[in-house]
């Protein structure tokens, strides 16, 4: 028999099952809200599949015939291995349990995410996490993720989303390079300037601006381009020259007096910034780990 064809078994078999614990068509009846005469079509139909006879019927009780004995020992564990899966639906639905498998982008997860995993498994004991720190946007399914930030304005058509902080870009140098090159008052004048600046795709180098109804692009150059944020904040840092980091990349240098921002009253508008999201696939019954990590992740944010 073919899977589905096995699969139409069950509702019988199960029948099958109550008949003989309760003895009558119409106490099963009574259960269902059916008939007597439907309870033993049901029985009629599983016998035909099985090309056999279950039940001798009696005006007086039913009785198993040795062919009915043996599949009815065979329904009995059906039932038990469902009332084992029904009991780990419910062991799990009832508290957070189980691994949650995350995936966040570099600076983001290195920065915001991780320094609040502790706090949240140590609420937690019976949550596993597995976190992969990626700027590949993965897909949820064919990667096996249960839970993804990325940066953008809206989440993607399919998915159900949360923002939970928002990302935005800052330029800043260490106050060495400023005090030997001087600091620029205007997005051209970083023509003059040494730049650490992305380097993953051609366009990485033209950092656009705004200012009121002012706009400005740059193709600023430099001796150093590189893919992640915290590498270009060490060499900003070691007085290579000026760069452009997630706030939360650039905050404690700045807080340290390590770093000063730069331009301040332009606003940098190219790309990975706006609203982080936390992405999920759609559903009525998340698991009670995923969404007690949803859950603690915009709370501890609560949007900043």
């Amino acid at each position: 028999m073919s899977t589905d064809e096995l699969a139409a078994l069950l509702p019988g078999l199960a029948v099958l099952v109550q008949v003989v614990e309760t003895g009558s068509f119409s106490a099963v009846a009574r259960q269902q809200g059916s008939t007597a005469s439907a309870v033993s079509r049901q029985i009629a139909r599983l016998e035909q599949t099985l090309s056999l006879r279950l039940l001798e019927r009696t005006t007086r009780k039913l009785r198993l015939t040795d062919a009915g004995e043996e599949v009815y020992g065979h329904a009995l564990e059906l039932m038990a291995a469902a009332r084992a899966v029904a009991d780990v639906g419910e062991r799990l639905m009832q508290s957070p349990r189980g691994r949650v498998r995350l995936s966040v982008p570099k600076a983001l997860g290195r920065f915001v995410i991780n320094p609040l995993l502790p706090q949240f498994l140590r609420r937690y004991p019976d949550v596993d996490l597995q976190v992969q720190l990626s700027d590949r946007s993965p897909d949820l399914i064919d990667d096996h993720f249960d839970l993804v930030v990325r940066v953008g304005d809206q989440p993607p058509e399919g998915l159900a989303g949360r923002p939970i902080t928002q990302v935005r870009q800052l330029l800043c140098a260490s106050p060495d390079y400023l005090d030997a090159h001087g600091e620029p008052h205007h997005p051209q004048e970083l023509l003059r300037h040494s730049c650490l600046f992305l380097a993953e795709t051609a366009d990485d180098h033209r950092w656009h601006f705004r200012r009121g109804d002012e706009q400005e692009v740059v193709a600023v150059r430099g001796r150093y381009a590189c893919n992640h944020s915290e590498a270009r904040l060490l060499l900003a840092r070691e007085g290579f020259g000026i760069t452009c980091l997630p706030h939360f990349t650039a905050a404690e240098a700045l807080a340290r007096g390590e770093l000063r921002e730069v331009l301040a009253d332009w606003r940098y508008t190219g790309s990975y910034q706006g609203a982080a999201w936390l992405l999920w696939r759609p559903n009525r019954q998340l698991p009670p780990s995923l969404r007690a990590l949803i859950d603690y992740l915009a709370q501890q944010l609560d949007g900043r």
